[in-house]
């Protein structure tokens, strides 16, 4: 039975180990049959980069054989072996096996893992680690087996992510249970070769999130990927064999780098910081909710910016208006009128009351199983439009015309790159959003007219009021200035009032003309017949003589003297109010 010692204390076994053997120069990167690892032994990459051999986690007693970067202080595992049958003590040991497989077994000569590789010849393989962090079990001509090929969590340089279609193979990264517990959990990423290959991450057999497809640049539904020059990697399809791979490597190999899948299901790039001594994580695939699959059903529109984050594309609605109500909007939406050529189909005729036409959709991640065609940018909307079942199209410079149909799922409107999808609408629909437009023109522009009016008209209301504050201001200047002249009892009266009764001074009403002015005869509202003196700009005269003809007029009250009704100041205006005198003035008499 092997004993228990603590993950602590093996560690720094492990790590004086290492050191001894890199100062003595016995350190070695390979297993051999007749050279095993024994825990808490290790073996280191010729480089230094990366080491073989057994480590736990903290508070726990289980241990594992697993590959780890070497150089740096910080426990970093990027391969397990026995990741689902951990050793439960300090008894376990890596070697070669009669068979000629690398194999893990307990104190009790049980085997908890194996590289499963058929038909080999015994006492003829080795396992060596690379610098690439690759442990690669071989004959001495060919690789029979690589961990590059069984990979854990991590996704490391040169690593290939892989499809054999034909043979129905794949290698995939798979998450960790939990950070300390590296067994299978529940998410895996792979290489999906669809009609155009994309990345996908699986959430144990349901579709968690997907890259969009290659067009031989870059994945265009990655928000944050660089083309194949800045970020590294590329992709190869061999459509013939039926066979693809994705994998990345950095002109700069200075840099620890690699990938992550964590127990989430978030890829992530990771990034060895030696100042912090840290790892920084970069660009994670999935940084909100609208990153995850299908979020808002077929037909539904994500956008992380809005809320709710779901909507329905236009020319439909929720499929159940309840659930979304609710945030669950996994339903989707439907279609609130059919496409034209549905019409025609279901009335078995040619020809329609309209055509279909497509809305222009920017910064989009395309929809998810697009058809695909090498036609110009150009065909593309005639080829859609030549198949009812086309719904959808969108172009990409390095793939060409993408088709969809029946359903669209998947859409996630960016804020950056994405490209211009184009969504099949009847011409009604497109028309709506014209009709749209112009209300909403129309709205703006008789709202701005009513505010104009409204300010007019309040400007006017306000300048009236200033005017007849200035006539009183004017006035009270007036009787402040005439002596013994009692203007307050002196009836005021506006410019308005009396243009309306001399029909607005017109020559008709006009009786006669002296130094002071005009004179016109009017007719007020109530049927009183009066005449207006109006002060002629031309005369000469002014303020002091409209004076003092109100107070000689004011002082001299006889019957046979006109009487003065009351005045007008208003402006440049000034004019006096007499009585009518229909006989004509005294002097028609006596002269």
């Amino acid at each position: 039975m092997g004993k228990t010692i603590s993950c602590s204390v093996l560690l720094t076994l492990d790590t004086i180990i290492s050191c001894f053997s890199l100062q003595f120069g016995t350190a070695l990167d390979t297993i051999t049959p007749s050279k095993s690892i024994k825990d808490p032994e290790s073996i280191i990459s010729q480089s230094g980069v990366f080491r073989l051999g057994f480590f736990c986690f903290a508070n726990s007693s289980n241990r594992y054989v697993g590959i780890l970067y070497h150089q740096i202080p910080v426990q970093t595992v990027v391969w397990v072996a026995n990741r689902n049958k951990p050793v439960k003590d300090s008894s376990g040991i890596l070697n070669i096996s009669d068979d000629g497989n690398l194999v893990v077994l307990n104190g009790k000569a049980e085997i908890l893992w194996s590289s499963k590789v058929k038909n080999l010849v015994p006492n003829a393989t080795t396992a060596q680690l690379l610098d690439s962090g690759n442990l690669v079990l071989n004959n001495g001509v060919n690789s029979l087996w690589e961990s590059f090929e069984d990979p854990s969590n991590a996704f490391l340089e040169t690593m290939k992510i892989s499809t054999d279609v034909k043979k129905g193979r794949k290698v995939e990264i798979k998450s960790w249970k939990s950070p300390d517990d590296p067994s299978d959990g529940n998410f895996s990423l792979s290489l999906e070769p669809f009609n155009i290959p994309e990345g996908a991450i699986w959430n144990n057999n349901q579709l968690y999130y997907r890259s969009g497809p290659w067009n031989g640049q870059k994945f265009i539904g990655v928000k944050i990927m660089h083309t194949v020059y800045l970020a590294g990697f590329y992709l190869v399809s061999d459509v013939k064999h039926q066979t693809y791979y994705v994998t990345y490597q950095y002109s700069n190999n200075s840099w620890l780098l690699y990938h992550e899948l964590d127990s989430q299901g978030k890829l992530s790039e990771r990034h060895w910081d030696a100042g912090k001594g840290e790892w920084i994580s970069w660009y994670p695939l999935l940084q909100t909710d609208c990153d995850v699959y299908g979020k808002c059903g077929p037909f539904g529109m994500c956008d992380p910016t809005k809320r709710p984050i779901c909507s329905c594309l236009k020319g439909f609605k929720p499929r159940n208006r309840e659930e979304w109500s609710r945030g669950n909007w996994s339903s989707g939406c439907f279609r609130t009128t059919l496409l034209q050529c549905q019409r025609d189909n279901n009335n078995g005729s040619e020809a329609g009351q309209g055509d279909d036409g497509f809305l222009k959709l920017k910064m989009m991640k395309v929809p998810a199983f697009p058809d695909w065609s090498s036609v110009i940018y150009s065909e593309c909307k005639e080829q859609c439009l030549k198949n009812c079942s086309c719904v959808a199209y969108a172009h990409d410079d390095g793939i060409g015309c993408m088709f969809w149909g029946p359903d669209l799922i998947d859409v996630q409107k960016f804020s950056t790159s994405g490209v211009d999808l184009y969504i099949r609408l009847p011409s009604s629909e497109l028309d709506k959003g014209k009709s749209n437009k112009v209300i909403v023109i129309t709205t703006v522009i008789a709202g701005i007219v009513v505010i104009a009016i409204s300010a007019l008209f309040l400007w006017c209301r306000m300048a009236k009021q200033r005017g007849r504050n200035k006539i009183w201001r004017q006035i009270e200047d007036v009787e402040e200035n005439l002596i013994g002249a009692k203007l307050q009892q002196l009836p005021l009266f506006n410019f308005e009032e009396l243009a309306t009764a001399t029909d607005n001074f017109h020559h008709t009403k006009k009786l006669g003309q002296g130094g002071f002015g005009p004179v016109y005869r009017g007719t007020l509202d109530d049927g009183k017949e009066i005449a207006v003196k109006r002060l002629s700009k031309a005369s000469g005269q002014g303020l002091e003589e409209f004076k003092n003809e109100v107070v000689v007029i004011s002082k001299l009250q006889h019957r046979n003297l006109v009487k003065l009704f009351g005045c007008c100041v208003e402006g440049e205006e000034k004019m006096l109010v007499y009585e009518y005198m229909p006989n004509k003035s005294l002097d028609a008499f006596l002269f």
